[in-house]
């Protein structure tokens, strides 16, 4: 048992968390085994995945069927207590993540839409979830079945007491159970109903577009307590430290639900996993330390990136894969066709909820009638699909008339025929921005509209355009901007001191459980944005290579540009034997996170409609291609740009760790880590016995033999930054927390641009190497030198080096190509 810790005593936030992907192969205990490792690279809390009941075998841990149980299949709540106790005895909290916005619309296991479907609307929990009873004429549309009920009949049976479907189950509503089949499917408070019916017909929220997963409606205090218990009693015990908040997007009031988490957990270090859009804020009154960092991966990622090498690319990808400009060649234009296929398909259920509820107001106002249906729901769809962030919020975040824009409104009257008709856009757009006088029902509207732009903006954005456009892929990640893959030195470092100046304690990250590619994949692929020409060569010689007799042409060109690029960043020569035994061999890996991309673009084949020709051709390319013997002009050409994809991975690692923030680090990235989409980046790792003190120096693998072809142990270099970074967060807290401060550092000379750095609290310098291919080319650092702030300055990584006044950069690199000095003298400790 921990220790007991009353609701008043907050502990102080993290320097540095962890990210451990629970599931049941990764359990409590085995994260209990981990916290010696873990807890000599220099974190301070652990940050669990999902930690309550969850759908048996759920490898994610996100569809949580029971708020009240800690999942059994991890060890359950004692299990979770003995990790406590583990990692407080090492010095370590923790951090869970919690899911406030849905749970699993699974009746077998979650007790609580039991007994919806058993009891309908007058069940007690009928109030957790948001359906819509009339519009499913008194029952829930449940999209369960593989085809329409009538092929199904044969498979459903009363058995037990309850209706079995292959091996789901559904409760009965009291005194049905006698009735003939049909009679009784008639009867219940639900309809069973064919999956694809869902598009049009589902009538219960969900998460985005799955219906697996059933929205809940926390705005309601009773749900709010009963589905919080738990985490606010392991938070009050002390077992909890934080948390990590789980899309409140989805949420019918982000704000409002944030304070009420905010004073039930005392002030407990909180960050929500907001996705700002390019130079989106987060809402000043939200009363939470911050984001879970998207914001910074953006900009860390950006700050590496060649601005003029990204456009090169993106004029080859329009000659190499001749898309037409709403397939790929323009980003808006892609992605505003992503938003169309959204919004009229996926979501058309959800739009047509919309327009009801419009029209429903219209019956109480005059001034809103005479609009007809089909008119309503074309403004809202052509106002949904211009949002240029994730949603607009009536109160506590950016005025909705800067998100719902008077141009946008403009252009989406366009696509009326009749300028009469088109004045429904302004109707409608008053009442998402709240113009008219307000009252529940429109309230409830403002709401639901914003709940759908979120769901509309994750799938049409992250889920279709990310993979339908494809000139820089390390530029399609969670938070990124294709439109803008670069960000100059000078923005870099407004956002950090904004951050530092805002919030000191929010979150960063570079690699997560949802990312497209992991950090070091994508530092791998931006090298190309430095390289455009030598690319354009090397997919010249692969292409031919599989057009020769015995090869696989790519069915169509910007799977193949795609493909090649991942080829690039994902080549077997950076996969270590521990990855390769950890997650798999490259080849399936590399096959299965194709598919899933030619799946998600939707423009060939899809999830729903597979085609399995093109995905039968895209199998056979894939094997003669990045699988087969044109592999290995990829892997040399990998080796030579090896050198610059280290500048890049060691340098994002050092900016992620001493920028203003919490770092928080995806398990296993602190050595090299290539993984690809999900669930390939969910596989789990192995820990080993705790580092020593030498840990933190890179000395040893600078004195170690080279490995193939004289190529670093870039796993060795990388694990030896960041364990010096998270060692001195650790040791001098005070220099990167809120009393800390965030100065940019200038190089002089020829290469100025080339060298990123900054200063924390006047005792911390890092320093990193930017585009170092551009500047190999360029003929080297020159005279390039960094003034250092007033003192004497030693090396945390090269024991022994010592810097003062304006350091030669070429002599700072001279070993790697970043630095992390600490001030000596006046009693600051200069090594461990």
């Amino acid at each position: 048992m921990t220790p007991q810790r009353t609701a008043s005593v907050v502990p102080p936030p993290p320097t540095a968390t962890y990210r451990l992907q629970l599931q049941p192969d990764f359990p409590f205990a085995a994260a209990a085994r981990a916290v010696p490792y873990l807890a000599s690279l220099g974190v301070s809390h652990l940050h669990l995945s999902p930690v309550l009941e969850a759908v048996p075998g759920s490898t994610h841990g996100y569809d949580v069927v029971d708020h009240a149980r800690v999942r059994a299949e991890l060890g359950g709540e004692e299990g979770l207590r003995a990790l406590a106790g583990t990692a407080r005895a090492a010095g370590l909290g923790l951090v869970v993540d919690i899911v406030p916005n849905h749970m699993a619309a699974s009746p077998r296991h979650n007790r609580a839409l039991w007994e919806v479907l058993r009891e309908g609307p007058d069940s007690p929990y009928a109030r957790w979830f948001d359906i819509d009873w009339e519009a499913g004429g008194g029952k829930v549309l449940l999209p369960v079945l593989g085809h329409r009920l009538g092929h199904e009949l044969e498979h459903l049976r009363v058995e037990g007491g309850v209706l079995r479907h292959h091996d789901q189950e559904f409760p009965l509503r009291e005194g049905t159970q006698g009735l003939p089949l049909t009679r009784l499917l008639d009867a219940q408070w639900y309809r069973l109903a064919w999956w694809r019916l869902a598009r049009t017909e589902i009538n219960y929220r969900r998460f985005f577009t799955i219906s697996d997963l059933v929205a809940i409606r926390v705005e309601d205090p009773e749900v709010f307590d009963a589905t919080h218990a738990t985490v606010l009693r392991l938070l009050d015990e002390g077992v909890v430290d934080g948390l990590r908040v789980d899309h409140p997007d989805g949420l019918a009031d982000p704000g409002a639900y944030l304070q009420r988490l905010h004073e039930a957990t005392g002030g407990r270090w909180t960050a929500v996993e907001k996705i700002l859009a390019d130079g989106e804020r987060l809402p000043a009154a939200w009363p939470v330390a911050g984001t879970t960092g998207y914001d910074a991966l953006r900009h860390v990622d950006g700050v590496l990136t060649d601005r003029t090498g990204a456009a090169e690319l993106l004029a080859q990808y329009r000659r190499f894969a001749a898309p037409p400009a709403d397939r790929g060649g323009d980003w808006a234009a892609t992605l505003r066709r992503a938003a169309y296929k959204v919004v009229t398909r996926e979501l058309a259920a959800e739009v047509d909820r919309l327009t009801r509820e419009v029209v429903a107001l219209g019956a109480a106002d005059p001034a809103l009638r005479d609009h007809a249906p089909w008119a309503l729901r074309t403004a809202l769809r052509e106002l949904l699909v211009r949002l240029e962030v994730y949603r607009p919020y009536a109160t506590g975040g950016a005025d909705p008339e800067t998100v719902l824009t008077a141009d946008a409104a403009r252009e989406a009257k366009r696509v009326f025929a009749v300028p009469e008709e088109a004045e429904v856009v302004d109707a409608v757009r008053d009442l998402v921005l709240g113009r008219a006088p307000g009252d529940g029902a429109r309230e409830a509207f403002r709401a639901r509209f914003a709940q759908t732009a979120a769901a509309l903006r994750a799938k049409s954005l992250e889920d279709t355009a990310f993979y339908r456009h494809a000139p820089l892929l390390s530029a399609a990640e969670v938070g990124g901007s294709p439109a803008r893959p670069a960000v100059d030195v000078a923005e870099f470092h407004a956002y950090c001191a904004r951050v530092q100046r805002d919030w000191p304690y929010s979150g960063t990250v570079l690699t997560t459980h949802d990312s497209k590619r992991s950090a070091d994949v994508r530092a791998a692929v931006s090298v190309l944005a430095q390289a455009p020409a030598r690319w354009a060569a090397l997919l010249a010689e692969v292409t031919r290579r599989t057009a020769r007799p015995g090869g696989r042409r790519a069915p169509d060109p910007q799977l193949a540009w795609a493909a090649w690029q991942t080829a690039v960043g994902f080549a077997p020569s950076a996969l270590t034997a521990r990855a390769e035994a950890e997650a798999g061999p490259y080849g399936r890996r590399l096959r299965e996170a194709l598919l899933k991309h030619v799946r998600e673009a939707g423009l060939h084949t899809s999830w729903t409609e597979p085609d399995e020709a093109y995905e039968e051709a895209v199998a056979a390319f894939l094997e003669a291609g990045p699988c087969g013997p044109p592999l290995h002009a990829v892997t040399e050409f990998a080796a030579e740009l090896a050198p610059h994809v280290r500048a890049n991975v060691l340098g994002a690692a050092l900016l992620h760790l001493t920028m203003p923030g919490v770092p928080d680090l995806y398990q296993g990235t602190e050595r090299d880590y290539r993984a690809l989409v999900d669930p390939d980046n969910r596989h789990t790792v192995s820990f080993g016995a705790p580092l020593d003190d030498s840990a933190g120096s890179v000395g040893p693998a600078l004195r170690a033999p080279r490995g193939e072809e004289g190529a670093r142990d870039l796993s060795a270099e990388k694990l030896a930054v960041t364990v010096a970074a998270l060692r001195l967060r650790a040791r001098r807290p005070e220099l990167f927390g809120g009393a800390g401060t965030y100065e940019p550092l200038a190089a002089t000379g020829p290469r100025a641009g080339h060298c990123l750095a900054h200063a924390r609290s006047g005792g911390v310098v890092a320093a990193v190497t930017r585009l170092s291919l551009r500047l190999a080319d360029a003929g080297g650092w020159g005279d390039t030198a960094l003034p250092l702030p007033e003192g004497d300055w030693a090396d945390l990584l090269v024991p022994g080096r010592r810097f003062s006044g304006h350091a030669r950069v070429a002599e700072l690199f001279a070993q790697l190509p970043v630095a992390l000095l600490e001030r000596t003298g006046e009693g600051v400790r200069a090594e461990r």
